[in-house]
């Protein structure tokens, strides 16, 4: 649900700029080239001499075309295919049609023990090495593993690197670019009490170097409703915990700040608002600090975002402001 009115100032007013991508759903804007390691197998016999690819073919199930992870299921025929497509295919080979029953390929399995592959966004920057069995899980939390969109209005499905996401918000989501660590919005809505659940993403900055995503949104806590602002970090977690911002909202001569950590864009935005990490204002609160019948939404919030730096000498951690 879209606000009537909303006005956003910057600290800078400059746009960010950036050339768009390619409106793929899983992009990214440069790709590192990196060469694949050699995969080496213990394979003996008449198949020493095959590539390690067709080995690792042999590991890919015919039904959904993902790797195969024990139990691997083969029918009278030697055909394979995975334990959840089993269930599936209702017992019978996809190859042959035959009834399947319960035999396992004791053989191929162990033939994936013997396996040592790349991690699968080895063209994305990532070195390691794996056993098959281990391969899936350093994938699925692998740091070269491409981010997810972070708008929070649409279950949007595009993945891919942070330049590419940067402008897939801006040209497809309509979201707001600005240059600068400070910030000054203003929500206005005529009637309140028709946004709960309401979701709005107003804004994506940039300084220091990185993106960040600024969140603002209605939805029932308990019993009662309440407004909620915070921000998010388009980078993983450790890069995300150099960073700091506050939040402060207020009206009537009174305030409510809050000051904290970025979250990762890894975690989604779900995740955080279900967490309280951010400026939580009850609504009859933000009706006060609007001021006059309270039958109008006008709030004014205002921020900054600062890098921590840690002093060689002291070992305390220092703030600094500069934006550049």
């Amino acid at each position: 649900m879209e606000t009537d009115s909303m006005e956003c100032v910057s600290s800078t007013g400059n746009e960010i700029h950036q050339n768009s991508n390619g409106h793929q759903s899983y992009q990214f804007s440069s790709t590192k080239t990196h060469a694949a390691a050699a995969v080496v197998t213990n394979i003996v016999g008449p198949t020493a001499t095959a590539p390690a690819t067709s080995v690792y073919e042999l590991l890919e199930c015919p039904v959904c075309t993902y790797s195969m992870y024990p139990p691997i299921h083969q029918c009278h025929n030697g055909h394979t295919l995975c334990s959840t497509c089993k269930v599936r295919v209702h017992n019978r080979c996809p190859t042959c049609r035959q009834e399947l029953g319960d035999i396992r390929c004791l053989a191929l399995e162990k033939v994936a023990e013997s396996l040592e592959l790349p991690c699968k966004y080895y063209n994305l920057g990532c070195p390691e090495i794996f056993p098959y069995y281990s391969k899936l899980k350093h994938e699925s939390l692998c740091n070269f593993r491409p981010y997810s969109c972070p708008y929070a209005g649409s279950e949007c499905g595009i993945v891919g690197d942070i330049p590419f996401l940067v402008a897939h918000l801006r040209d497809d989501h309509k979201v707001d670019m600005h240059a600068g660590s400070t910030f000054n919005h203003r929500y206005v809505k005529s009637n309140p009490r028709e946004v709960e659940n309401a979701t709005w993403m107003l804004t994506v900055f940039h300084c220091f170097g990185q993106y960040f995503c600024l969140h603002f949104e209605a939805f029932q806590l308990g019993m009662g409703p309440v407004y909620m602002a915070f921000l998010r970090f388009m980078g993983d977690e450790e890069d995300a915990r150099s960073y700091s911002y506050s939040l402060e909202v207020g009206g009537s001569g009174r305030k409510l700040t809050w000051e904290g950590t970025p979250r990762s864009i890894r975690d989604s935005h779900r995740k955080v608002r279900d967490s309280n990490d951010g400026l939580i204002i009850q609504r009859n609160m933000a009706l006060f600090f609007s001021g006059g019948d309270r039958k109008e939404l006008k709030l004014r919030v205002t921020g900054k975002i600062w890098k921590e730096q840690h002093s060689p000498d002291s070992g305390i951690c220092m703030p600094n402001l500069s934006s550049s």
